[in-house]
């Protein structure tokens, strides 16, 4: 069986988010995946093509006025061709974001990207994570800190670059880079 192939589809307005992004491919390299960034406010046509031989592909953006950012909504509605011919049915799909605020609505941002990989037949893939830093005995440090299900979410101070994104934050979205992978490599096992 070969290495699963997942791509990072994410527009990233300040830095951020391709912090995150990288996290996800570093992620999803260690499991054993080819991972591939595409930043979809650049996209390409030869992009467009590793997306279709995808295995996995995860959305990535910040939140902006509670949702996806409008490059990333501009890429999601440039996926209507692959959901006219069910391009992308059965591939597995998952999500990550970053706001400036601890909430900052990032949980309907993920909900955006579930219903678009719903709409092209894609199969979601969740954190698996429980809550972190939610007891006397957790603290910030603590993988999937703002207690998140859906997918991956950071926060980083509005007045600060991306070198600021909180390494816990990081480590979650590694986590789903890995899951991903590990999930793409079960159902190639499964098909095959």
């Amino acid at each position: 069986m070969t290495s699963p192939v997942v791509s990072i589809a994410y527009h990233s307005g300040y830095g951020h988010t391709a912090v995150l992004a990288e996290a996800v491919r570093s992620g999803a390299v260690q499991a054993g995946a080819e991972a591939h960034l595409i930043k979809v406010d650049e996209i390409t046509e030869v992009q467009w093509a590793v997306l279709d031989r995808s295995d996995a592909i995860v959305f990535g953006s910040p939140t902006y006025m509670g949702t996806a950012s409008a490059a990333f909504h501009a890429f999601a509605e440039a996926t209507s061709a692959r959901w006219a011919t069910q391009d992308w049915k059965d591939k597995l799909a998952a999500g990550f974001t970053n706001s400036g605020s601890k909430s900052g609505d990032k949980l309907h941002t993920l909900q955006y990207f579930q219903i678009l990989a719903a709409q092209l037949g894609m199969h979601w893939v969740n954190l698996g994570l429980l809550p972190g830093w939610n007891s006397s005995t957790g603290s910030d440090t603590d993988l999937n800190r703002l207690g998140v299900f859906l997918g991956a979410a950071a926060q980083t101070n509005v007045d600060e670059g991306p070198d600021a994104v909180h390494k816990a934050d990081l480590a979650t979205a590694e986590h789903l880079g890995r899951r991903v992978t590990e999930t793409a490599a079960a159902f190639g096992a499964g098909r095959h």
